[in-house]
């Protein structure tokens, strides 16, 4: 059962014999060009698009890793993938998924860091053959905040940006406690804001109610889940990404978990990948 869900959970790409991971589960909404919708414009989609890879192709090659990006802005299926060919990190775009009326730019970035999360978000990794190059899906969720959005809004003005939302009391209150300069936490308070949005997505894609940051998920696993988490644990995990105290800067590792990470076992008690996916070891 666990070999099939995973098979699920990955596609593969006409010119590629490695399994290409996506953003949401396998779905059949469809949002085509021709529909009107409230999501981003197709200028929006690209901007968005724009702004990632000029901060990640430079990154990348100082890896020695290419980006190649397939801007499909008619496709209509909402979702995004990811698959790797060589050095080369390929991502897939569909259009659908940023014409949904839930969506806005920051979130539609999260869904850029979640895919470049499987190729660097390091360990936990996919334990299947063909895919054993990505993190799993959780922690892709983690990096696209603790690392990869923090880069990506770095010089914004963040603090414009945030008075513009709604913002929980709860993301303020957790924003404070390990940032103290009002750039800090801003910059927090945009990133945990922008897995709200997505978390909206997915609640709307699955007929569900939408998730809600104040009230996580209780449930915890025996051994960490390499498939998409349920969407309120994948909220928790885009806030406590949010909330990690550790640099952007500070690498992680394809094979130590603690690494780069907030973990209990570097002292840490929030900001911490949530246990309703990932299992902490203990030593």
């Amino acid at each position: 059962m666990r070999l099939l869900i995973l098979l699920l959970l990955c596609l593969a790409f006409s010119d590629s014999s490695r399994s290409a991971c996506t953003f949401l589960p396998e779905n059949n909404v469809t949002i085509p060009i021709s529909e009107k919708s409230e999501g981003l414009s197709e200028a929006q989609y690209h901007q968005v698009i724009d702004k990632f890879a000029a901060k990640y192709t430079s990154i990348l090659e100082k890896i020695s890793k290419t980006l190649t990006i397939h801007r499909l802005w008619e496709d209509p299926r909402v979702n995004a993938a990811t698959t790797r060919k060589g050095n080369e990190v390929i991502l897939r775009l569909y259009g659908g998924f940023a014409r949904h009326p839930k969506i806005t730019q920051d979130g539609y970035a999260l869904v850029l860091c979640h895919e470049l999360g499987h190729h660097l978000g390091g360990a936990p990794k996919k334990d299947l053959a063909g895919a054993s190059w990505a993190s799993t899906e959780g922690q892709a969720d983690y990096y696209a905040t603790l690392k990869c959005l923090r880069k990506v809004f770095r010089d914004d003005d963040n603090l414009a940006s945030i008075n513009e939302m709604k913002v929980p009391l709860l993301i303020k209150e957790q924003c404070s406690m390990p940032f103290k300069t009002d750039w800090e936490k801003a910059l927090c308070i945009r990133t945990a804001m922008a897995g709200i949005d997505v978390a909206n997505v997915m609640s709307k894609t699955k007929r569900e109610e939408a998730p809600d940051v104040s009230n996580p998920d209780q449930s915890v696993v025996d051994s960490t889940m390499e498939a998409h988490p349920g969407t309120q644990c994948r909220l928790d995990t885009y806030f406590q990404g949010s909330i990690c105290e550790v640099s952007s800067y500070k690498p992680v590792s394809s094979k130590d978990e603690r690494r780069g990470t907030c973990h209990p076992l570097n002292g840490h008690q929030s900001g911490i990948r949530p246990g309703c996916w990932f299992a902490h070891s203990l030593n």
